[in-house]
C-alpha cells in the first residue's frame, strides 16, 4: 500500500470518516485529563504562584503553531512537485487553525508575560517572529480567497507558505537565536535539566497530546469539507456548460 493512496479524494474521504471519531475521542480524553490534572491537581509553582499553569494552553498552542505551518508547507511542497489536490486542499484546511493556534500563544503569553515581566507586549525576537507568522497566515488565508482559480491560488500560497516558513523556524528558535530576549528557554527539552519539573511535565504532555489529536480532527473535517465544496463546484460548472 502507497501513501500516496490517500491522495485520491475518494480514498481520503473513506479513510478519514473512518478514523476521525476515533481521533476526536482521543483528543477529547486528552484534553479533558490535562487541563483538569494540570489547573486543578498542580501547586503553584514557588516564582511564579499559579500563573504556571498557562503553560497548558500556552505551550500546546505555540508548538502547534509552528508545526501546522511546517505541514502546511509540507502540503505545498507536496501540491507543487505532484499535483495533489487533497494536499493543496488539506494546506488550506489548516490554515485558519494555526492562526487560532498562533492567537491563542500570543493571547496566554500575554496573560503569562505581564505578572512576570510587568508588561502585556514586549518586542522580544520570539514574541516579535510569532506576530509576524500570524500575519502570514492572515495573508495566506486572504490569498485563497482573493484568487478564483483554485490552482492557482494553491500555487500562489504554496510560494507564500515557503518564504513564510522561514518565520516559523524563527519563532521556533528565537530564543536560542537571540539569548538576551526575555522569552524563557523552551519547556520541553532532550535536556531534562530545561525541562519543567515533572509534576508539571506529565499532565502538560498529555495537553500537548490532546492539542495535537485536535488538530488532526478539525483538520480532517476541513479538509473533508474542502473536498465536497470543489465537488460542488465542479458539478455547478457542468451544469452551466451542459
Amino acid at each position: 500500500m502507497s501513501l500516496w493512496e490517500y491522495a485520491n479524494p475518494k480514498k481520503f474521504m473513506q479513510t478519514s470518516a473512518a478514523v476521525l471519531p476515533w481521533v476526536t475521542g482521543l483528543a477529547a480524553v486528552c484534553l479533558v485529563v490535562g487541563l483538569i490534572w494540570g489547573f486543578f491537581w498542580t501547586p503553584d509553582d514557588f516564582r511564579q504562584g499559579s500563573t504556571v499553569k498557562i503553560i497548558y494552553l500556552h505551550v500546546p498552542s505555540a508548538m502547534m503553531a509552528i508545526n501546522i505551518w511546517v505541514m502546511m508547507l509540507i502540503t505545498s511542497l507536496i501540491w507543487l512537485i505532484r499535483r495533489h489536490h487533497v494536499s493543496a486542499l488539506a494546506a488550506k484546511a489548516a490554515a485558519p487553525i494555526g492562526a487560532t493556534m498562533t492567537v491563542m500563544a500570543l493571547f496566554t503569553g500575554a496573560i503569562w508575560g505581564q505578572p512576570m515581566w510587568g508588561t502585556w507586549w514586549e518586542w522580544d525576537p520570539r514574541l516579535t517572529s510569532f506576530l509576524i507568522l500570524f500575519l502570514f497566515y492572515l495573508g495566506y488565508i486572504a490569498l485563497w480567497s482573493a484568487v478564483e482559480d483554485s490552482d492557482t491560488a494553491a500555487d500562489l500560497t504554496a510560494i507564500l507558505c515557503l518564504v513564510g516558513s522561514v518565520f516559523a523556524v524563527l519563532s521556533r528558535y528565537a530564543a536560542q537565536f537571540w539569548s538576551q530576549g526575555l522569552h524563557q528557554g523552551a519547556s520541553l527539552s532532550l535536556d531534562k535539566e530545561e525541562n519543567v519539573a515533572d509534576v508539571f511535565y506529565q499532565p502538560l504532555l498529555f495537553c500537548l497530546g490532546g492539542f495535537v489529536l485536535l488538530f488532526v480532527a478539525l483538520l480532517l473535517v476541513r479538509t473533508r469539507t474542502e473536498i465536497r465544496s470543489r465537488r460542488l463546484k465542479a458539478l455547478r460548472l457542468r451544469e452551466r456548460m451542459g
